[in-house]
């Protein structure tokens, strides 16, 4: 199976768009919901919380890992992948979701100033700089710390007043660190279901860049090049979800990302 983990739902995003990629996998989706939000915390503890779930998530037969989470993927992927995979099984993979958003940001900029949008984890851990930095020097990167809309999104808020107020104020404060910015990067998967709003601020002539759909096709374009991991993964088109916490609750809030309804198991992985 492949594993699909976030601190919270916003990883669903990402998961909804493996499922209309490549239905045909057989995928596990874990929630740490228990000790979410990850954003606010420091790097051990991120690191800690998320090398547990990848534990889990081995120990559940997914060989495969994609950690669908902005700050887990900024302040825990180098350290699993450099120390710990070698340790638990390096035949294993786990993967992030920043790097597949910064290989193709020269794509969607012309005048060179894009801006990143997420938690403060994200945003001080300065992951997208030094990813977009290494790929492409010429390009600027503008940060913007926003932490109240993952509490918004989380809580089923996003057309309350307070939606459009904070969302509002993050990106002018963007834009005033560069006014010639003119990609910007919601550097948070939950962020993508604000998108109307984010539009109806900015207009046309900024482009805003959900993760979901280039992760899922970097998954794919991965497991082509890597036909090794492809042949050990199941493929009867199932999804198991899983949560550190309520799943009556879990299961109501997945229904509004996925636009479906689901059915999900609590477990402890800490």
């Amino acid at each position: 199976m492949i594993g699909v983990f976030d601190s919270g739902f916003g990883g669903l995003t990402i998961l909804k768009s493996f499922l209309e990629k490549m239905p045909q996998y057989d995928y596990v989706f874990l929630g740490d919901n228990a000790r979410a939000p990850y954003g606010g915390r420091s790097f051990e503890t991120v690191y800690q919380y998320t090398l547990q779930a990848v534990k889990k998530l081995f120990s559940l037969g997914c060989p495969l890992i994609i950690l669908a989470c902005n700050t887990a993927s900024a302040k825990a992927l180098r350290t699993i992948q450099q120390n710990d995979l070698k340790k638990i099984n390096p035949e294993n993979r786990v993967l992030g979701i920043i790097r597949p958003t910064a290989e193709v940001i020269n794509q969607y900029t012309k005048t060179k100033n894009i801006g990143i949008l997420g938690t403060a984890g994200t945003v001080n851990s300065e992951s997208y700089i030094l990813e977009i930095q290494k790929l492409y020097p010429e390009i600027k990167v503008f940060q913007q710390a926003c932490p109240m809309l993952v509490p918004l999104v989380e809580n089923g808020e996003i057309n309350n007043p307070a939606a459009d107020y904070f969302v509002e104020k993050y990106t002018l404060k963007l834009l005033k660190q560069c006014p010639e910015i003119d990609a910007i990067i919601l550097g948070c998967t939950h962020y993508p279901l604000l998108i109307n709003t984010f539009k109806k601020i900015l207009g046309e002539k900024i482009t805003l860049i959900s993760q979901n759909e280039i992760v899922a096709k970097s998954l794919n374009d991965y497991l082509f090049r890597h036909k090794e991991m492809d042949f050990r993964l199941t493929k009867n088109s199932t999804v198991r979800f899983l949560t550190t916490d309520d799943n009556k609750v879990f299961d109501e809030r997945a229904a509004f990302f996925l636009g479906k309804n689901v059915k999900s198991e609590t477990i402890e992985i800490f």
